[in-house]
């Protein structure tokens, strides 16, 4: 019987891409700051 590797939860692989997208986020965040100078709090109204 084959055991089936599962993508959900906390794996290596979820953790992996899950890392990637916080950065992207991140850098997506820092650079439309840049590029509008206002803060994301700003931006989102709460400021």
């Amino acid at each position: 019987m084959q055991e089936e590797k599962t993508k959900f939860g906390f794996t290596a692989f979820a953790e992996t891409w899950n890392g990637r997208l916080a950065m992207l986020g991140f850098l997506i965040g820092l650079a439309t700051e840049f590029m509008t100078g206002q803060g994301i709090l700003h931006q989102l109204g709460l400021m």
